[in-house]
């Protein structure tokens, strides 16, 4: 049986936050999630000059590989900062959180910029990157459990999904905004001057644009929900069991869905520059066409599982990306027409999923553990099966076996397919009277 958790405090003591101050603060959010996904996208960006700069390249094959090892590395970090600032939201409140992870996301990818390469210092130069993207990745899953459970608790009951569906607007301007800075400098500097120094601008970037978040982050106002929660007299308790349950469930759910996004988000434009022989700029500027298609229909999308429900969104998803993976891998070849095409399609697909992820996960669990469960679940799932996707596929290209990581990619969207089925239907539901 449903078991209620009563987190409503007495009518005279509820907080209560204006339409307008939620629409400001979802902005805020927003810009600054924006931010951080350009941050963490662009290391995959500029991953081939990376390669080139940090690793020794006696053997370019390894070097690349080494370069996405340090990739998953970094999202190996990324279930520490969600669990810990799970828990340090669920204690302190989501704003708090949301400000001390644009900090650090933005002091590491300054230094990225800074950084001696490998012929400057050897070996010290690969360490120091993988130093710096482990303290991303810790902060990156901080940023990413908060700005979740912030954005959904702040949303209309009945809009949840197309507010939540920002989330993942964010993800994909994110890796826009990263890939635009790219394909400009690529096509301004050239590839010789993008090697020696080109790489490191986009971090530099980064660290003024963190300056215009921050300042706009300090005006945004805690979740009442949260604020709700903490005034309340009585908190039943969900039984560890079933949160533990539920959490294993939302890992199930997102693994097919963060692999699949992983694949057609950030490596495949590197597998079309290094495998096919397409040039980097038309590749990343193919890439960008892609992905904002994925950005216009993400609205829509969450909106629409507003309408119909969650599972149908997750159903839907999970039998297209099974029946596109074989097809769109073998179309990408050296004709920038072929990534635009995939890439748009792939992330459309993918928005079916991730668009009311964000609602789906803030309504499986009670306000007083949602922080520390989206934290963990989300972030290790994303750590586990998106983070190594890049390298696992650049390996298994490498052995000259592609296939594998095609049914590798199929097999996850099939747990996500029978994973659905073990969620009830959640559209609508109120956050301070949950029933779990």
């Amino acid at each position: 049986m449903a078991q209620t958790t009563s987190l409503d405090p007495s009518p005279s003591t509820q907080t209560t936050i204006s339409l307008a101050d939620r629409r400001r603060s979802l902005l805020s959010s927003t810009v600054g999630n924006v931010l951080e996904w350009y941050e963490w996208t662009a290391y995959s960006v500029m991953s081939p000059f990376i390669a080139a700069a940090m690793f020794d390249q006696n053997d370019p094959a390894s070097a690349i590989l080494s370069v996405f090892a340090v990739f998953a590395v970094g999202f190996l970090m990324r279930p520490i900062g969600g669990i810990f600032f799970g828990w340090l939201g669920d204690r302190i409140g989501r704003k708090a959180v949301l400000l001390t992870t644009m900090l650090m996301m933005a002091a590491a990818c300054f230094l990225i910029g800074l950084m001696p390469t490998f012929a400057m210092v050897g070996v010290w130069a690969s360490v120091f990157l993988l130093v710096l993207r482990c303290v991303q990745g810790f902060a990156h899953g901080g940023e990413s459990t908060a700005s979740i459970t912030y954005i959904a608790e702040i949303a209309p009951n009945n809009r949840r999904g197309q507010w939540g569906s920002v989330t993942g607007v964010s993800i994909i301007g994110g890796s826009v905004l990263a890939f635009l800075v790219g394909a400009l400098l690529n096509s301004g500097l050239g590839d010789e001057a993008m090697g020696e120094y080109g790489w490191r601008i986009p971090f530099f970037v980064a660290g003024v644009m963190a300056l215009v978040v921050l300042w706009m982050r300090r005006k945004m106002s805690e979740s009442d929900v949260f604020e709700n929660a903490t005034q309340a007299v009585e908190h039943p308790k969900v039984p560890r069991r079933r949160v533990i349950a539920m959490t294993v469930r939302i890992i199930a759910l997102i693994s097919g869905v963060t692999c699949f996004n992983y694949v057609w988000m950030t490596y495949m434009t590197t597998y079309a520059i290094n495998e096919q022989g397409m040039g980097s700029s038309a590749a990343y500027w193919a890439t960008v066409v892609g992905q904002l298609a994925c950005v216009v229909v993400s609205p829509f999308l969450g909106r629409l599982s507003d309408r119909i429900g969650r599972k149908p969104m997750y159903v839907l998803f999970a039998v297209l990306a099974i029946a596109v993976t074989v097809p769109f891998s073998l179309l990408v070849n050296d004709q920038p027409w072929t990534l635009t095409l995939t890439v748009g399609l792939a992330l459309s697909i993918w928005a079916l999923a991730n668009s009311p992820l964000a609602a789906v996960q803030a309504e499986s669990l009670p306000t007083y553990v949602r922080g520390r469960g989206i934290g963990f679940a989300y972030s290790l799932a994303v750590a586990v099966f998106g983070g190594t996707a890049p390298y696992l596929n650049q390996l298994f290209v490498s052995l000259e076996q592609p296939w594998l990581f095609n049914a590798y990619v199929m097999g996850l969207c099939g747990v996500t397919l029978i994973a659905s089925f073990f969620f009830r239907e959640t559209k609508g539901a109120d956050l301070n009277k949950l029933e779990v």
